[in-house]
């Protein structure tokens, strides 16, 4: 995984939703980038923190490594209302932020450097991430999550 310092590598792929292509989503401003898989157990617990991240005022965009129409079904199922990515396989992209498992939550500043990641789910890994992007704790004690599950 990338860590603080490094060059977010570079992305263009297309909006689940719309097909339109998408590159380098900093270049508008900070983003986290929510690196998911549909089938992933953990990545659909934790669908609605992301989304409840990007109600916190943090600009989310997320990643799927599934074609749109998993994407989408997914984002119907688990309310995830982000703007989506589909990265198809071989992968590239997540392999260039050398992704070891998902969720994965990466933190890029407009200027493409990273800020920080935090990997599968882990609630205080989460909220202290969340606060470092600029937002609010999203999960506490009680709210029918584990405080952590590899992904």
């Amino acid at each position: 995984m990338l860590a603080p310092g490094d060059r977010a590598p570079s992305l263009d792929l297309a909006d689940a939703a719309t097909g339109e292509s998408v590159t380098d989503p900093w270049r508008e401003g900070p983003v986290v980038l929510a690196f998911f898989k549909t089938t992933c157990p953990v990545c659909q617990m934790a669908a609605p923190k992301v989304q409840a991240l990007a109600e916190t005022g943090v600009r989310v965009v997320a990643v799927g490594e599934d074609p749109p129409p998993e994407i989408r079904a997914y984002a119907d199922r688990h309310g995830q209302k982000v703007t989506t990515l589909s990265e198809p396989p071989p992968y590239a992209v997540s392999d260039a932020y050398a992704l070891q498992t998902v969720p994965t939550l990466v933190l890029v500043d407009e200027d493409g450097t990273v800020r920080g990641a935090v990997e599968s789910w882990d609630r205080d890994g989460w909220n202290r991430f969340a606060e470092a992007a600029g937002g609010a704790a999203v999960s506490e004690e009680g709210d029918g999550l584990p405080p952590f599950r590899p992904g």
